[in-house]
C-alpha cells in the first residue's frame, strides 16, 4: 500500500501534466479500439453479403471467341449444352454437384388486375446448394417437375409483393407470365445477399429449367454452368478442368481467354481473406503508432519528473536504495499512468461502438455489428502494459546514472 501511494501522490503532485500526459495514451487507445470495431464491421459486412452462397462453386457462361480455331472464325458465338454436363461429370474429377440455369428474359407477370415486369428463369433443384434459398411459403422445384415439365413457380419477395398485396399463402394459386400460366408452389424469403446469379431473386420467378426449354424452344441450350467442387478439390483446378472440356466439345482454341466468362467465389473469398488480413494490418499499425507517440510523451514526462526528483533519488540512494528498487518505483509509475489512460481509452471506445451499433444496424449499408472480442480488449491491455515498460525505460537509466553525492549537491 505504500508503494502505490507513493506512486499516487508522486503522479497527483502534478495533475495537471499528468492529465494531458495520459491523454495521448487515451487518445491512442480510443482510437485504436475505434477502429477495431469498424474494421470487425466492415468484414462482417462484407461476408455477411456473400452469406449463403457457396464458396466453393463457379458460374460460367459463354462469350464470342477471340481467335479462330478449326475452320471456325473468330467472333463466333457458341452455347453450352445439356449435353455437355455429362461428359464433364465423366472427365472432370473432383465435382460435387452441376447446376444449369437458363433465362427467358423479362416478362409481364399477372395476377388479377396486379402486374408488373418481371425475370423468368429456368433452374433445377440443384439451385439451392449453391444459392441458399430460405421459402416463406411452400416448396422449391424438384425432380418430378422437371421430368414432367411442369408449369409451376416459384416467386421472389418483390414479386409476391406486387401480386398479393394483401398477403397471405399464395401456393397453388396461378400467375400469368408472358402468355403461360404457372401455379405458385413457393415464395421465397427476401434476399439479404448482393451475390447472386443472374438477377435478383426477389425480382425473379423460377421455375423448372425442362419446362422454361420447352417454352421457349431452347432446345438443349443451357444459358449458365454452375458448379460445386468436393470439400477436398480446389475450386480454381476443377473450373480448369470444366473450361477446357468446353473448349475441346465446341471448337474453341485453348489459348482463347475470352470465349469464356468465369466467377470463381473460392478466389473471391480468398481475395476478401487478403483484404481482412490487409485492413486488420492498416488499422493496428495507425493505432499502435497513435499510442507509441503517446507513450514518447509519457516518457518525456517522466523524464522531467525525474530530474525534479533528483535529489530525492540521491537520497534514497544514499541510505542504501538499491538500483532496482529506483527502476521499480520509475517503470511502475509509467506502467500506472498509461495503464489507467488505456482502460479508460478501452472503456470510452467499446461505449462508443456500442452507441454507434443500433444507428448502424438500422441502415442499409456494408457496416455491420462492430465488435470488439474480449481477447482482443485483453491484448490490447497487455499492449498498454508493454508500452509504459517501454515508456519507463529511458527515465530509469537517466535515474540510475544519478550519483548520491552529485544529487544531494543538487540545488
Amino acid at each position: 500500500m505504500d508503494f502505490l501511494n507513493e506512486i499516487w501522490q508522486t503522479i497527483s503532485k502534478n495533475r495537471s501534466r499528468s492529465v494531458l500526459t495520459a491523454f495521448g495514451v487515451f487518445w491512442g487507445m480510443l482510437m485504436l479500439i475505434i477502429l477495431i470495431g469498424l474494421g470487425n464491421a466492415l468484414t462482417n459486412g462484407i461476408y455477411s453479403n456473400v452469406e449463403g452462397f457457396a464458396m466453393n462453386s463457379c458460374v460460367i457462361s459463354t462469350n464470342a471467341t477471340s481467335k479462330p480455331y478449326q475452320g471456325f472464325r473468330r467472333g463466333r458465338q457458341w452455347d453450352i449444352e445439356m449435353n455437355d454436363f455429362s461428359v464433364i461429370e465423366q472427365q472432370v474429377e473432383g465435382i460435387s454437384i452441376l447446376a444449369p440455369m437458363v433465362f427467358q428474359g423479362n416478362a409481364t407477370v399477372s395476377y388479377g388486375t396486379m402486374h408488373e415486369s418481371f425475370r423468368i428463369t429456368g433452374v433445377t433443384p440443384y439451385y439451392t446448394s449453391i444459392m441458399h434459398t430460405d421459402l416463406s411459403y411452400g416448396r422449391f422445384i424438384n425432380q418430378v417437375d422437371m421430368q414432367e415439365k411442369r408449369k409451376v413457380c416459384v416467386i421472389g419477395a418483390k414479386v409476391y409483393k406486387v401480386l398479393f398485396p394483401q398477403g397471405g399463402n399464395p401456393v397453388g394459386e396461378r400467375i400469368m407470365c408472358g402468355n403461360i400460366l404457372y401455379t405458385i408452389i413457393g415464395v421465397r424469403t427476401p434476399n439479404t445477399n448482393h451475390v447472386y446469379i443472374g438477377g435478383n431473386p426477389d425480382e425473379m420467378v423460377m421455375a423448372p429449367l425442362t419446362t422454361i426449354q420447352q417454352v421457349c424452344n431452347l432446345g438443349e441450350k443451357v444459358h449458365i454452368l454452375m458448379a460445386v467442387s468436393q470439400p477436398d478439390n480446389e475450386m480454381a483446378k476443377v473450373q480448369k478442368d470444366i473450361e477446357a472440356v468446353l473448349k475441346q466439345r465446341h471448337h474453341i482454341a485453348p489459348d482463347d481467354g475470352k470465349a469464356i466468362w468465369s466467377f470463381n467465389a473460392e478466389e473471391q473469398m480468398k481475395a476478401l481473406k487478403y483484404l481482412k488480413i490487409g485492413l486488420s494490418a492498416l488499422i493496428w499499425l495507425i493505432g499502435l503508432g497513435t499510442l507509441v507517440s503517446g507513450a514518447v510523451g509519457v516518457s518525456n514526462i517522466m523524464l522531467v519528473t525525474v530530474r525534479e526528483r533528483t535529489k530525492e533519488i540521491g537520497i534514497r540512494r544514499a541510505i542504501g536504495a538499491s538500483p532496482w528498487l529506483i527502476a521499480r518505483q520509475i517503470i511502475a509509475e509509467s506502467v500506472f499512468l498509461t495503464s489507467i489512460a488505456g482502460l479508460f481509452g478501452i472503456m470510452t471506445g467499446i461505449g462508443i461502438i456500442t452507441l454507434i451499433e443500433p444507428v448502424l444496424a438500422a441502415s442499409d449499408n456494408f457496416i455491420k455489428n462492430p465488435q470488439v472480442s474480449f481477447q482482443t480488449a485483453i491484448a490490447c491491455l497487455i499492449i498498454i502494459v508493454i508500452i509504459g515498460i517501454l515508456a519507463g525505460l529511458l527515465p530509469t537509466i537517466r535515474a540510475l546514472k544519478i550519483k548520491p553525492i552529485e544529487a544531494l549537491s543538487e540545488e
